[in-house]
């Protein structure tokens, strides 16, 4: 009888399924580590994207924060603007009216009062528009009449009926004036 040595005993033992099996294995757990590690660098990117888009979004708000307050600084004060103009108009009003046969004192002092409000406006930024033989613009005037006129250009302003302001760069409120148009 022939003998065998161990190592031959067991190759011969082993069958041929079982040894390509215990390769498939190894290839499979490789393939699952493959796998698994482009799942986490995926991961990983879609996450680096989500971080890089809050962090513009935050940077979109700070600055959207910051430019509503500078507004709310430059222009929050227009409502309170607005309620002191038609005082202003009145004392104008008044003045052109006012005669000085006599009301000398009571027209000095609608002139003071009427100084003191221009000047309290004038610290807020608020300023009169020139509307008087300017060119009409209608982003600054509103017309209120069109007369021809030999005197003026067309689409020059005649008459003033009503100031205009300007707040900072901001129109408040368009003069109401009246436009010269060619005669015929």
């Amino acid at each position: 009888m022939e003998q065998k040595n161990n190592t031959d005993i067991i190759a011969d033992e082993v069958p041929e399924e079982l040894e390509n099996n215990t390769a498939e294995p190894a290839a499979d757990v490789a393939l699952t580590l493959e796998e698994q590690l482009q799942a986490k660098e995926k991961e990983a990117r879609e996450n680096w994207d989500r971080f890089v888009r809050e962090r513009a979004d935050l940077e979109n708000y700070r600055k959207r924060v910051n430019r509503e307050k500078e507004e709310l600084l430059n222009y929050g004060n227009k409502s309170l603007i607005e309620e002191i103009l038609p005082v202003i108009d009145n004392l104008e009003r008044a003045l052109s009216h006012a005669s000085e046969d006599g009301l000398g004192a009571l027209v000095e002092g609608i002139q003071l009062t009427h100084g003191m409000l221009l000047n309290a406006l004038k610290k807020f930024n608020v300023t009169p528009i020139e509307a008087a033989g300017a060119p009409f613009d209608s982003a600054f005037h509103q017309a209120m009449a069109q007369v021809p006129s030999d005197e003026h250009a067309p689409n020059t302003v005649v008459e003033e009926y009503q100031k205009g302001y300007m707040l900072k760069e901001r129109l408040l409120r368009p003069a109401m004036v009246t436009v010269a148009t060619a005669t015929k």
